[in-house]
C-alpha cells in the first residue's frame, strides 16, 4: 500500500470486545462498531471474545460476524473464566499496531474511538483511558463505590486517574503485550501498564457513557472487597515486582531490629542487674518479633528465586478456547 493512501493516515487498530451474556447486545453492537469506524483513517480489524456464555450469544457472534466480513474474527472461550481472560485472549489475536477495547454492553460508545486514536498519536501516549464524567449508573451501588476506589488506587500506586474501571481505552500494541493479565487484573490495567512503561505516558480523557439497555450487569457492590484485595497486588508488582526480597527483607529487618533490642535490654537486665526475666511479657515479645524476622527474610529469598524463576520462563495462557475465526482468512475493513 503506497504512503498516499488513506490508510496510511493512521495506524492499524484492533477492536477488542469481551462479551459475557450479552445476546441481545450483539446485532446492535456489530452496528454501532461499524458506524462509529467509518470515519476511521487506516485498517481495522475487531475482535469478540465470548467467555463462556450459555445464552446464545457465541451463535449470534458467528452469525454476525458472518454477514460483516473477514475483518471480524469471534473467538469462544469452553467455559467461563473472567473478563481478564477474555480480554487477554483477545488483545493475544490482535494484529493492529494500535489497539482498542470497550465492553460489549452498548454503555460506551464505539465512536469515540477514532478520536481517542488521534489524541493518542497527538499527546505521544502509550495508553489512553476513557473517563466517564457523567456516568449513567445508580449513585449508591456504582457510582460511590467507584469513586472511593478511584480515589483509594490513585493514592496507593501513584498512577492518578479519575476512572479506572472503564473499558473504553487505547493502547499501543508493543506496551499492552508486555503484560500478561490474569486473575482479574482488567481492574488495574493502567497500574500495570506502568509497570512497563512512564506513568506520565498514560492520560486519560472524557467519553461518554449510556444507561445499559438490554442484558443485565455482571457487577455489584461484592467486587468492592475484591478490589482491595487486588489493589494489594497491584501495589506489590508496581513496586517490588522484580525485587521482592526487598519488600519481605524490610519488614524481617523491622522485626528483627526490635527482637534485638528487646533481647539485649533483657539481657542486661539478666546478666548486669540479676533480675528474674523468665515470666517477664516482654520476653516472648522478643521471641517472636526474632521468629517472625527470620520467616520474612526467609520468604524474601524464596520470593526472589520465584521471581527470577518466572523471569525466566515463559508463562502459557489460563484458558482453553472452543473455536474461534480461522485466522488464515482475515482480512483488515479498509476505509472508505
Amino acid at each position: 500500500m503506497s504512503s498516499s493512501s488513506p490508510a496510511a493516515d493512521r495506524p492499524s487498530l484492533s477492536v477488542v470486545i469481551p462479551l459475557y451474556r450479552e445476546v441481545d447486545n450483539v446485532a446492535p453492537l456489530f452496528a454501532r462498531v461499524h458506524e462509529g469506524m467509518i470515519s476511521y483513517a487506516g485498517r481495522w480489524e475487531l475482535i469478540c471474545v465470548d467467555d463462556g456464555s450459555r445464552d446464545g450469544t457465541p451463535q449470534r457472534l458467528r452469525d454476525e460476524a458472518a454477514r460483516y466480513g473477514d475483518h471480524v474474527r469471534v473467538i469462544a472461550l469452553r467455559r467461563n473464566h473472567g473478563q481478564t481472560a477474555a480480554m487477554q485472549t483477545g488483545l493475544d489475536a490482535a494484529r493492529g499496531e494500535l489497539v482498542a477495547t470497550l465492553d460489549g454492553d452498548l454503555q460506551n460508545d464505539p465512536a469515540e474511538i477514532p478520536r481517542m486514536v488521534d489524541e493518542l498519536l497527538e499527546r505521544d501516549l502509550d495508553l489512553l483511558q476513557g473517563w466517564r464524567s457523567d456516568r449513567q449508573d445508580a449513585l449508591i451501588w456504582r457510582k460511590v463505590p467507584s469513586w472511593l476506589a478511584n480515589r483509594l488506587i490513585g493514592r496507593v500506586t501513584g498512577v492518578r486517574l479519575h476512572d479506572y474501571g472503564c473499558s473504553l481505552k487505547i493502547y499501543r500494541a508493543d506496551v499492552i503485550r508486555a503484560v500478561r493479565l490474569y486473575g482479574e487484573m482488567h481492574r488495574f490495567i493502567p497500574v500495570w501498564v506502568a509497570t512497563v512503561t512512564a506513568p506520565e505516558r498514560i492520560g486519560e480523557t472524557r467519553v461518554g457513557h449510556a444507561a445499559r439497555r438490554r442484558g443485565e450487569s455482571k457487577y455489584g457492590l461484592s467486587r468492592a472487597f475484591r478490589v482491595l484485595l487486588d489493589l494489594l497486588a497491584a501495589f506489590f508488582f508496581l513496586r517490588f515486582q522484580a525485587r521482592p526480597g526487598h519488600f519481605f527483607g524490610t519488614i524481617g529487618l523491622v522485626f528483627g531490629l526490635a527482637g534485638t533490642l528487646i533481647m539485649a535490654g533483657l539481657g542486661i537486665e539478666k546478666f548486669w542487674l540479676g533480675e528474674d526475666i523468665g515470666g517477664r511479657p516482654l520476653l516472648f515479645v522478643g521471641i517472636l518479633c526474632l521468629v517472625a524476622s527470620i520467616q520474612f527474610l526467609t520468604t524474601g529469598v524464596l520470593a526472589e528465586l520465584l521471581t527470577r524463576t518466572f523471569f525466566a520462563s515463559a508463562p502459557g495462557p489460563s484458558h482453553a478456547i472452543a473455536w474461534q475465526t480461522d485466522p488464515a482468512g482475515l482480512a483488515w475493513r479498509e476505509p472508505r
